[in-house]
């Protein structure tokens, strides 16, 4: 298994993600987690209680298309950056656990999509404390994910 980080990082995609392509993979990243967890991160708020004034469906659905762009975005340029520079950060605690919470977002929120979603016009008047629950979660989770990123440079 320890084989697969050296070759991902001995091979040409390795060698280009170090080079000049590494800045523009590193903004590119950037860009994905600012609209996946921007995305998110406004409706969880929403789902929380917050701006109440705003239907929460109509959010959703402006919201989860950028959201799911972000997620396009950071997934290849993840694992770009990822190639760059894969011995150390697969021996990385703090990328470990980034994957995971990565998962478990990404876990919660198909989970919200199928025991939630049709629900979410109810949530004008006030979400369950369940339901709370899970925005709260899934908003957490998704901060955790982007800290740790950017603790991976210094761990």
């Amino acid at each position: 298994m320890a084989e697969a980080p050296e070759a991902l990082q001995a091979s040409g995609l390795g060698a280009w993600a170090r080079g000049p392509a590494y800045a523009w993979l590193n903004v590119l990243h950037l860009l994905g987690l600012v609209l996946l967890v921007g995305g998110i991160g406004i409706l969880d708020l929403r789902l929380c209680g917050l701006g109440r004034e705003i239907p929460a469906a109509a959010l959703a659905r402006f919201l989860t298309p950028f959201a799911l762009l972000g997620l396009a975005v950071a997934i290849p340029t993840g694992f770009g950056l990822f190639a760059a520079d894969a011995v150390s950060l697969a021996a990385s605690g703090t990328f470990r656990w980034k994957l995971a919470l990565i998962g478990l977002g990404l876990a919660n929120a198909a989970a919200f999509r199928l025991a939630w979603q049709r629900q979410i016009e109810g949530w004008d008047e006030g979400p369950s404390p369940a339901g709370r629950l899970v925005a709260a979660a899934s908003l957490a989770i998704w901060l955790a994910v982007a800290t740790l990123g950017r603790m991976i440079a210094y761990t």
